[in-house]
């Protein structure tokens, strides 16, 4: 019996990294991420950050190199590093659903929606007639017009933005009790990108799915995230309601990130902000704080030593040193 306290996923001190020829990739260490139900929680980073190994690892979809060296991967209770392919292929698509990142080629190109739409209800009770229908209705929810008639057509008869809402439509057919969205917004312009945002809250509150939202969109995070995780280099820096993360975030790497985003920038400027330096080699990791290399304030302390996790304003993890230290910033 599922406990209903009990976090929709609860991540727990994963390792994971990849055997390749130049050596062992560290990709991810120690990170633990907490998902409650009904709770959206938003994974920012870089490029490079571990966000999608993160996902993959979840999904337990990784490359044929990767190990779990060491935590824990909870899914309502159930340990999916030790479920194996026939447990994991009962819960994709059922428990657990995904949005891609590109509506382009989320879908198959040579199958109707309709028939997408209906072989994706494999495991749900009722024939194809009532499969159809609820499809149909499906399709409705997310504002797609003429629902009944566009079954029938293919992937390319329609724009980005109503493909990527037939994707959502398809992920929350199940009713799953978690949807990962990998960057779902990415190849929409702005006022998609708003509907869509809008559309997945209004979606989630009724079927009271937790949501993992995978972006590089801060204002996204903003706008539609109860909390906020942040990667960097394979591990989790900091973590907190998002909010109050926003106005007052404790880690360097943080604080320099929400500097870097375009919308904070009051004047007109030829040069946009940039965090100088680049990712760590995961293959040959630095001796202490992973950030050290690229931190204005890193000290021989943090050049050593690796900090541990603390609680600091409103945030409930910040892996530095210094978490009370005054905010760093970025100017154009």
């Amino acid at each position: 019996m599922i406990d209903p306290m009990e976090p929709v996923l609860h991540v727990e001190g994963l390792s994971l990294s990849y055997d390749t020829p130049t050596g062992e990739v560290l990709a991810l260490r120690d990170v633990n991420l907490t998902i409650g139900k009904g709770e959206i929680v938003g994974l920012v980073g870089e490029s490079g950050s571990g966000k999608s190994t993160l996902m993959q690892a979840i999904l337990q979809l990784m490359a044929s190199s990767a190990r779990v060296t060491a935590g824990r991967i909870l899914f309502q209770g159930r340990d999916l590093v030790q479920m194996g392919p026939t447990g994991m292929q009962a819960l994709l698509g059922d428990r657990i659903s995904v949005v891609f990142q590109d509506p382009m080629t989320a879908l198959n190109p040579v199958l109707t929606i309709g028939r997408q739409m209906v072989d994706i209800q494999h495991r749900m009770a009722g024939g194809r007639s009532t499969k159809r229908q609820r499809a149909i209705e499906m399709l409705r929810r997310v504002r797609i017009p003429d629902p009944e008639s566009r079954m029938d057509r293919y992937p390319h008869e329609f724009s980005g933005g109503m493909r990527q809402r037939i994707a959502i439509a398809m992920a929350l057919m199940a009713r799953p009790a978690l949807l990962v969205a990998d960057e779902p917004t990415t190849a929409l312009d702005a006022t998609l990108e708003i509907a869509t945002i809008n559309l997945l809250r209004e979606l989630q509150k009724d079927i009271g799915c937790a949501i993992l939202f995978i972006t590089h969109h801060l204002g996204v995070v903003a706008e539609l995230c109860d909390r906020i995780d942040i990667m960097y280099a394979g591990e989790l820096v900091e973590s907190g309601p998002t909010i109050p993360v926003f106005r007052d975030p404790r880690h360097p790497y943080t604080q320099l990130l929400f500097s870097c985003d375009p919308a904070q920038i009051r004047e007109a400027t030829r040069h946009l902000p940039a965090i100088g330096g680049n990712l760590p080699d995961l293959v040959d990791l630095p001796e202490g704080c992973i950030f050290a290399p690229r931190c204005p304030r890193a000290d021989d302390t943090c050049r050593c030593r690796r900090p541990v996790d603390h609680r600091a304003g409103q945030s409930d993890l910040v892996r530095c040193h210094y978490p009370e230290a005054p905010r760093l910033e970025i100017r154009p």
